[in-house]
């Protein structure tokens, strides 16, 4: 499959979101149905695991035309953007609603970093089916894969800067490298573990509960040593 220079260009040049890939419509109604459009490809590409369905499956489980959907996409792949777009956003604002109210109840670093690994496993494992389908059209696809690495830039500056926010507990050679590289240890860990990526290769059968908590101890010892 290939994306055309004008689509090249456009995904540079704009937000990746739900409106720069369809035709918004302006009535109440149509909004409803194109909800209900995005939460029918949205509930098929989790289930199968995969971009396998048809726009006339879309139009049975979100109780819509084929014809209104024409109208709001030219395409399926600009529906699966869609998705992929909703998606992301949907995410960002989970990460943001994670990271404000650690902030507001982790008084420590020592606190803050075994909470940061519990809960941001929580954030990657409820997106990681859309995540990994995300990570699969980037491979490919220009629209989708400059606004997903602006979107793990801007979920590392996030998760850092929070970690930051206790410089005065972290080692004092270099804190900003530091914290970056715990967010990277954190990460990694955590989207091998659920299999995130284009090849879906996760490291197996380990303890999830146990693989947290050492990950955080780990992390924090990292921070904190001198």
């Amino acid at each position: 499959m290939t994306t055309s220079p004008k689509a090249q260009k456009k995904s540079k040049s704009q937000p990746f979101t739900v409106e720069t890939v369809s035709r918004i419509p302006q009535q109440g109604r149509s909004k409803a149905s194109l909800q209900r459009m995005l939460a029918a490809a949205r509930a098929l590409m989790v289930e199968r695991s995969s971009e396998d369905f048809t726009l006339i499956e879309v139009s049975k489980h979100g109780n819509v035309s084929i014809g209104s959907i024409y109208l709001r996409f030219e395409s399926k792949d600009n529906l699966v953007r869609a998705v992929i777009a909703e998606t992301m956003q949907d995410m960002a604002k989970a990460e943001d609603r994670m990271i404000a109210k650690l902030a507001s109840t982790c008084p420590t670093l020592a606190d803050f970093v075994p909470q940061f690994v519990e809960a941001y496993a929580t954030v990657l494992s409820e997106y990681s089916p859309l995540l990994r389908l995300a990570m699969v059209r980037a491979e490919y696809d220009p629209l989708v894969a400059e606004p997903g690495k602006a979107a793990a830039l801007e979920a590392e500056a996030k998760s850092t800067l929070a970690m930051l926010s206790y410089d005065k507990e972290i080692g004092q050679d270099d804190p900003t490298m530091r914290a970056r590289a715990a967010y990277f240890v954190i990460f990694s860990t955590l989207a091998r573990q659920l299999g995130l990526g284009s090849t879906r290769e996760s490291i197996g059968n380990r303890d999830w509960t146990m693989l947290k908590r050492e990950l955080g101890r780990m992390c924090l010892a990292y921070l904190t040593a001198d």
